[in-house]
C-alpha cells in the first residue's frame, strides 16, 4: 500500500482576476509602474551621463507623443498607487492615540493624502523654479 497523499486545495488559475484579489493586483501592478518610471529616469541619467547628444536624444523621446502617453498612463498608476497606499496604511500600523483618543482610520488616510500633495506641490514648484 503506498502512503496517503496530503490534500492539495485545487487553485483557479484565474484568482488574481477575481475579487478581492483583483484589487491587490491592481495595486501591484501600479507599482509596477512606478519602478517602470524610475528607468526611464534612470535612463535619463545614464544620457546625460554619456553627453549632449544622448542626452537630447532622451529628450526628444520625452517629447514624443507615445512618451507623453506614457506618462499619463504612468501618472495615472501612481496616484492609483498614492490612493491605496494610504487606503491601507491605518489598516498595517497600531492604532494611534492623541489625547487619550484613537484617531479614526479615515483621518489618518486624508493626512497621508495630503502630505503627498504638499510634497507633489514642492517638487512642481521648484521644477518651475529650476525650469530654464
Amino acid at each position: 500500500m503506498s502512503a496517503p497523499r496530503p490534500y492539495t486545495r485545487p487553485i483557479d488559475p484565474q484568482w488574481w482576476a477575481r475579487p478581492p484579489y483583483l484589487a491587490y493586483t491592481v495595486r501591484e501592478a501600479a507599482g509596477a509602474a512606478i519602478a517602470l518610471y524610475a528607468l526611464i529616469l534612470l535612463w535619463g541619467v545614464i544620457a546625460l551621463a554619456r553627453g549632449a547628444a544622448a542626452y537630447e536624444a532622451w529628450l526628444g523621446f520625452l517629447r514624443s507623443p507615445l512618451s507623453l502617453l506614457l506618462h499619463v498612463i504612468l501618472l495615472a498608476a501612481m496616484l492609483l498607487h498614492v490612493w491605496t497606499w494610504f487606503r491601507i496604511m491605518p489598516k498595517t500600523m497600531p492604532r494611534l492615540v492623541i489625547g487619550g483618543q484613537y484617531v479614526p482610520q479615515a483621518r489618518i488616510t486624508a493626512g497621508g493624502l495630503a502630505v503627498a500633495a504638499a510634497g507633489f506641490i514642492v517638487v512642481l514648484l521648484l521644477a518651475l523654479w529650476v525650469r530654464p
